[in-house]
């Protein structure tokens, strides 16, 4: 599947190149990601990248399109299953409380609704992260359950094809 880059207000969403994820994944920075640019989740992702080269991600850097610096990451679990794929996200610290991470959960799962493979788009999230509960209520999910995940009983948030269609 091809991944294009994906542009909003005040970002672009555009797929990680295996060079920089590389970079990320070896504990290095590149000179255009804001300073506290990658976190630790964004490294261990980074790592997954660079040993499966060849599968396709959906991972993307969100670009802060008046800076032109990478200040989070968010992508698609691909492939998916059974017509669902999962998503996650993160926006650095200093980039925080902008409504970036809503932004760019916006555009990834209305385009995630476009594949043909894709009729629900999901995350999980501890109940008790409000910042990212909120993310996800005001991109339009719907809470859709509870599932056990490492992390203990997390809450389930779905978009539909239909449910984005018919807004």
């Amino acid at each position: 599947m091809f991944f294009p880059d994906l542009t909003t207000d005040r970002l672009v969403l555009r797929p990680w190149p295996a060079e920089e994820a590389a970079v990320a994944a070896a504990g290095e920075r590149c000179p255009h990601w804001a300073a506290d640019f990658p976190g630790e989740a964004d490294r261990m992702i980074a790592g997954r990248l660079t040993r499966e080269p060849e599968r396709p991600h959906g991972h993307y850097l969100m670009i802060e399109r008046d800076t032109g610096l990478a200040v989070g990451g968010i992508g698609l679990k691909w492939p998916p299953t059974a017509g669902a794929v999962e998503f996650g996200y993160g926006v650095a610290p200093s980039r925080r409380c902008r409504g970036y991470t809503t932004e760019a959960v916006r555009a990834l799962v209305a385009y995630a609704l476009t594949a043909p493979c894709v009729d629900v788009v999901y995350a999980t999230v501890d109940p008790a992260n409000r910042p990212s509960v909120r993310v996800l209520e005001k991109a339009g999910l719907r809470r859709d359950g509870t599932v056990h995940g490492d992390e203990g009983l997390l809450h389930r948030y779905v978009l539909t094809a239909a449910e984005l269609t018919g807004r």
